[in-house]
């Protein structure tokens, strides 16, 4: 398995875990998973996954484009 990248981060004022794996084996993306600290953090997670997942992916997977 490859390295596992930890992050903690914070979306509209609540906490989440990221977890990036860089090259799982089988993928030639990158993949990340969130989870979130608490029950209003796993709320906000549901009503928002497509917003949620492009931040992550803006802000802490590929890099903003000058």
């Amino acid at each position: 398995m490859a390295n596992v990248i930890k992050r903690e981060i914070t979306v509209a004022k609540h906490n989440f875990r990221l977890e990036i794996y860089p090259q799982l084996e089988g993928t030639d993306e990158i993949s990340f998973e969130i989870f979130p600290h608490g029950y209003e953090a796993s709320l906000y997670a549901f009503s928002n996954k497509k917003m949620l997942n492009q931040i992550v992916k803006d802000k802490h997977i590929y890099e903003p484009k000058k």
